[in-house]
Order: C-alpha cells, then sequence, then structure tokens
C-alpha cells in the first residue's frame, strides 16, 4: 500500500461513517509518520481502521470498502473493520497519534500509530508476520531501542509476557547489529 491509498481510504471510511476522523491501527499506520516507508512494511492491501463506539459490529466499512468488495476489486487494497480492542498499546498512545490530513484525504483526518506503539503492538500479537515487520522496522532504522523498552514497559501485561518481549526486541536489534558489524 502506498500512502495515497491510504489517504483514499480515510477519506472514504469517514464518508461512510459520518465522522469526521478515523484512527488507523494496523502495519499500514506507518504510512503515518514514514509516507515513503520502505516497501517491505507496506506489503499489505488492507488498513486496519477504527469503527467508532456507536457503529462497531454494523459491518459499514466492510461491506462497502472491504475486502472482496467493489472497492476492492477496484482499487486493489482494502479496510479490514477493527475494534480498537484488537491492538494492545502503550498507555498514553492517543496522545501520540500521527496526523493525515490533507487535499486527498479531503479534509478528513487519518490518526495513525506512532512506530514504537504499533511496534509494541506487533510484539504483542506475536505472529510470525508481526516479527518480520518489527524486524524491517528495526532494519530500516525507524525504532530507537531504549525509546520501544520504554514503551512495552508502559503497556498492561503480566511479567512473563514483557519479559518474552523484552528477549525478543533485545534479540532483534542484536541480530540487526551483529549483521550490519559484517558490512
Amino acid at each position: 500500500m502506498k500512502r495515497l491509498h491510504l489517504e483514499h481510504i480515510i477519506r472514504a471510511s469517514t464518508a461512510i461513517l459520518d465522522v469526521e476522523a478515523v484512527v488507523v491501527i494496523g502495519s499500514q499506520s506507518i504510512l503515518g509518520k514514514y509516507p515513503n516507508a520502505p516497501s517491505e512494511l507496506t506489503e499489505s492491501f488492507e488498513a486496519d481502521v477504527v469503527v467508532p463506539g456507536d457503529k462497531v459490529g454494523k459491518g459499514l466499512l466492510e461491506g462497502s470498502i472491504g475486502e472482496l468488495s467493489l472497492f476492492h476489486d477496484t482499487f486493489g487494497y482494502y479496510v479490514d473493520e477493527v475494534a480498537e480492542v484488537t491492538s494492545v498499546l502503550p498507555d498514553e498512545w492517543e496522545s501520540r497519534l500521527i496526523r493525515v490530513q490533507n487535499e486527498n484525504t479531503g479534509g478528513a483526518v487519518g490518526l495513525c500509530l506512532e512506530p514504537h506503539d504499533l511496534a509494541v503492538a506487533k510484539y504483542i500479537a506475536g505472529r510470525p508476520k508481526d516479527r518480520s515487520f518489527t524486524l524491517g522496522m528495526i532494519r530500516h532504522g525507524l525504532l530507537n531501542r531504549q525509546e520501544l523498552l520504554i514503551r512495552l514497559n508502559e503497556t498492561t501485561l503480566d511479567q512473563k509476557t514483557r519479559t518474552h518481549i523484552t528477549s525478543v526486541i533485545q534479540e532483534q536489534f542484536s541480530r540487526i547489529e551483529d549483521h550490519s558489524s559484517f558490512e
């Protein structure tokens, strides 16, 4: 997905939901802070858009611009309608959202996760594709290890999970640092 595609999704989502802003929480929220993010981080054809509370469960986006819709067939990308609870995020994540608003959004606002908050959510989800994504973020210098560990500590987790994720973060940074020393 390209930033232009995300802007189109923001414009369409806000129009369908009749709201001024939507929150983008999935991997493509990286396009908020990094409009020209590396291609390995923008391979997804879907944007996870949080639907406001009173519209959750109504399928407004899924039916109009979701997977297998005419929108998807026409443009090649689509929306995955999600609830805010889909991702476990650090405290105060809302205060760090990256605002996307321009002519391409038709004045509508897309609020994208700050990259460290996105990475924490990906580490907690823990799927292989999430680990590849966070490794790519590190490889391209989009994450600071100390900031990431601070955000992890600001996230409500049990100690076993926190310890495991801390070790995964350390291992990924070490892997990139070890590899770069051979270049």
